[in-house]
């Protein structure tokens, strides 16, 4: 009885045809994004090329680009977001923007309330030390004045 052991040449060279065609689509899908002026998301690059995000994630050029393609996009505020084409990723798209100013809305709230929580508690103890000099000095708040 013979045992049958394939060609395993074949089948390496097979995936890698199948890899690099995978590769080829998340680079056009990504100047697809680009080009159209949408959001870049991990998201909207696979959608555009057909690939699956965890494709995106795995391969690590293409999730270096599309993240700091992503951040060049967010930090630029001087031209202005640009309006993607009509249709179904208009939609998807313009709620990826509104959920991600949401969150940086939230993050900014949190923000500004520890430092408004730490100015409080700073001006309190100003408040405090004044008190303090004052019953040391014997001088009240009228005695300072010209």
């Amino acid at each position: 009885m013979t045992q049958r052991t394939g060609n395993p040449e074949n089948l390496r060279r097979a995936a890698s045809a199948k890899q690099d065609a995978a590769r080829h689509r998340a680079e056009q899908g990504l100047r697809d994004v680009i080009k159209r002026g949408a959001p870049i998301s991990f998201h909207a690059v696979a959608q555009a090329a057909g690939v699956s995000r965890a494709y995106l994630y795995r391969c690590p050029e293409l999730r270096e680009r599309i993240l700091t393609l992503r951040a060049a996009q967010a930090a630029d505020c001087t031209t202005g977001p640009r309006q993607p084409d009509t249709g179904h990723t208009a939609t998807a798209d313009t709620s990826a923007v509104i959920r991600t100013l949401t969150h940086q809305i939230a993050q900014e709230r949190r923000l500004r309330r520890s430092e408004v929580s730490e100015l409080t508690q700073a001006l309190a103890a100003a408040h405090g030390r004044i008190l303090d000099l004052q019953r040391q000095y014997g001088a009240g708040p009228a005695d300072s004045l010209p």
